[in-house]
């Protein structure tokens, strides 16, 4: 009984440190920080921008979509697309 108990508490911890929440999420830019690689849309979400996806192309007032994945509570976007 012990043993099974802690290969499934193993496992479930194991699932919440692996498992990433991803999603997309879509909106018009209201600010842009270049140095904290962050933008918040005109509904209050803050998104981080994960290294190595372009930033150059994101403006305010521009109409965004950006797929994500959560880390540590943070929206990191893995895709940024822009229209005007």
């Amino acid at each position: 009984m012990k043993k099974t108990l802690g290969i499934t508490l193993a496992v479930l911890l194991g699932l919440g440190v692996v498992g990433a929440w991803a999603g997309d999420i879509s909106g018009k830019v209201q600010t842009i920080d270049q140095a904290e690689r962050t933008f918040v849309l005109d509904n209050g979400s803050k998104v981080w921008v994960a290294e190595g996806v372009s930033m150059d192309a994101l403006k305010e007032g521009a109409n965004v979509k950006a797929s994500y994945e959560e880390r540590d509570g943070k929206m990191i976007a893995t895709s940024v697309e822009v229209s005007d």
